[in-house]
């Protein structure tokens, strides 16, 4: 038996006992995290394939220890402008085993997971589209984040203008695949927007690599 399931942002094909090096995960060693979004489980021939995620289905691991990578060198230069830039960086990594692969079991969890976001996301989209912001024009935001941040409260650019980097990271963390994003200039971004300063956000904006100065 296995199953093919996301895992901090990406997507692994697991068995029982098996052992592997995840980007890093909330825990300590010894605890038992759990992962619902299984996309494929293959029991004896017989393959479930979810639509996105197989409803009911349940991953569970046991954190064995925190680790770093090896060393990656980044370099970035810029032709004719004399800019150079070289930085290391350690990927944080948890090593964890996989001790069980349910193929239901979840569902009522599932159900009540799902409800929330739903009943979250009907008045800020309602906000949004009465004020005409598109969170998009944020270097570094894409339509995703924009529908996550939404939901959250921040429906316009005023809104991710008054946050922090902080608190919008707190709400990234919330989902797998967002989680490495960098917001640490989102808001000055919005306020330049909310401010109607195009022109003056498109210079940076073209100075930014992904939102990132």
């Amino acid at each position: 038996m296995y199953a093919i399931v996301e895992i901090a942002g990406q997507q692994f094909k697991v068995e029982k006992d098996q052992r592997l090096f995840v980007h890093q995960l909330k825990g300590e060693a010894g605890d038992t995290v759990e992962f619902s979004d299984v996309y494929l489980i293959e029991d004896n021939g017989a393959v479930t394939v979810g639509a996105p995620a197989v409803e009911g289905a349940l991953v569970t691991a046991k954190i064995e220890e925190h680790l770093k990578g090896e060393k990656v060198i980044v370099f970035k230069k810029k032709r004719r402008k004399g800019y150079k830039k070289k930085n290391g960086h350690r990927q944080r990594l948890t090593k964890i085993t996989i001790e069980s692969i349910v193929a239901s079991g979840a569902k009522k969890a599932t159900k009540k997971a799902a409800a929330k976001p739903a009943a979250k996301k009907a008045a800020p989209k309602a906000k949004k589209a009465a004020k005409g912001d598109d969170l998009t024009k944020i270097e570094g935001v894409g339509p995703k984040i924009a529908e996550v941040l939404t939901a959250a409260g921040l429906a316009t650019f005023a809104d991710v203008a008054k946050s922090t980097p902080e608190a919008i990271k707190e709400i990234l963390s919330a989902h797998s695949r967002l989680a490495s994003k960098n917001p640490s200039t989102w808001c000055k971004q919005a306020e330049l927007a909310a401010e109607g300063k195009w022109d003056e956000l498109k210079k940076w904006q073209d100075e930014l690599d992904g939102g990132k100065a």
